[in-house]
């Protein structure tokens, strides 16, 4: 990072010295989506490179993560961005609305809806549990606790704004600033299309815990007379200005100095530094793996998979949601969720949202359950899956979202296969 400067000198530079430099840049921009930038061994990039790409590429053809899929739907934000959602619906005899084995789409209308609607009864809108994923992810990061809850209780995953299969933020094509703000109120456009009655759990990550704040900020009604519990995931309230990322404090503050410049400069040259981003795939998977996971013990197609869902993201889309963390602040509306149960989760080694910024949450909510993982990281619904699983079951549990007797054991599980 110290070869970039700001503004007009970034775009000088990357002219001047090719696609190659630039890509570096966007390689060490891009991993902000899984928190920030850093070095990494020099040696990655020539030691092994042809190996790595072939297993990356094995991984890739082989890799079962992030293969379920829902019945789909959109709804459209107040600026009207189309955002994109699945629901796994559970069946009245309690199977999925879903077939978990292929991932096709199931009968919505199979014979229990059709025996409802002879005898006129409307069956009560069961309890939803709505998942929102981080910066520069998708729905598809919650593919362990999406497979162990397929079939016990109505979830809906859905892509933010310009992230996955959701349309790139329109008022951002015409120069507006995307905030927190901005995704609490596309949360409360696919609640209000996805699960229009009924209780709501909600289970955000990162950014998506935000989200969740910002939607009780401005919707503090739907919160009291609907959100039965609340999950938040390696997340902040705010001061995400003060994370050092495990940097010393005189570099980050250079970093944060300049890196507005640098994202605004990276984001306008987006095809030549995607480029570059591709040809520098090696320390790109180093930077993903040092501030993504906490262990050293991470299953390689686990890895794989969230160097997927991070480089998925375009750079100009990583620039233009940057700005939003550094101005994030909504612990004042912690208390709307001091009424429900709340679970607080977080990696005991995450540089992005460090673990204190959780404690940060819980003492605003004491009667919350705080749970820090050992040796996890910023990602640690996917590095520690049976954990995350666990205490999200016990939440749904409390509330009567999923029976007592229901069995999450070794779903959620790295050695378990989608669907299984």
């Amino acid at each position: 990072m110290s070869e970039i400067g700001a503004g007009d000198a970034v775009t000088t530079a990357a002219a001047a010295v090719g696609w190659r430099r630039a890509g570096i840049a966007g390689a060490a921009i891009g991993v902000i989506a899984a928190g920030a930038a850093a070095g990494v061994a020099v040696e990655r990039l020539t030691v092994g490179r042809g190996m790595r790409r072939r297993a990356r590429l094995a991984l890739d053809a082989t890799g079962p993560y992030g293969s379920l899929r829902g019945l789909p739907g959109r709804a459209a934000a107040d600026d009207g961005t189309e955002l994109y959602y699945e629901v796994d619906e559970v069946e009245p005899d309690g199977s999925a609305g879903i077939d978990g084995g292929s991932g096709t789409t199931g009968t919505a209308t199979g014979t229990g809806t059709r025996r409802r609607r002879l005898f006129g009864r409307k069956a009560p809108a069961p309890v939803t549990v709505v998942f929102s994923h981080g910066y520069c992810l998708s729905q598809d990061s919650w593919h362990f606790q999406r497979a162990a809850l397929r079939g016990l209780v109505r979830t809906v995953h859905w892509d933010q704004r310009s992230h996955g299969r959701s349309e790139r933020g329109r008022a951002q094509a015409e120069g507006v600033t995307v905030g927190i703000d901005q995704l609490g109120r596309d949360l409360k456009a696919v609640i209000d299309a996805a699960a229009p009655e009924g209780r709501l759990v909600l289970v955000g990550h990162s950014m998506g815990g935000m989200t969740m704040m910002a939607l009780a900020d401005q919707f503090p009604a739907l919160i009291r007379d609907r959100v039965a519990a609340v999950a938040f995931v390696g997340t902040s309230s705010g001061k995400l200005g003060e994370v050092s990322f495990g940097l010393p404090v005189a570099g980050v503050n250079a970093v944060r100095r300049v890196l507005p410049g640098v994202l605004r400069a990276l984001g306008s040259q987006a095809e030549l530094v995607e480029r570059g981003r591709r040809a520098t795939a090696d320390l790109f998977a180093g930077l993903i793996k040092r501030y993504s996971f906490g262990s050293r013990d991470v299953d390689p197609a686990v890895e794989r998979f969230a160097e997927r869902l991070i480089e998925s993201t375009p750079i100009d889309v990583v620039a233009e949601f940057y700005p939003a963390f550094t101005e994030h602040d909504k612990s004042g509306a912690l208390p709307a969720f001091r009424d429900a149960p709340v679970l607080i989760l977080a990696g005991d080694k995450d540089l992005v949202t460090p673990s204190s910024h959780s404690e940060a949450i819980a003492d605003q909510l004491p009667d919350a359950e705080l749970v820090i993982v050992p040796d996890a990281g910023h990602l640690v619904m996917l590095e520690h899956p049976e954990t995350v699983t666990d205490r999200l079951a016990d939440l749904l549990v409390r509330v009567g979202a999923v029976p007592a007797a229901a069995n999450v054991g070794g779903h959620g599980s790295t050695a378990q296969q989608p669907g299984g």
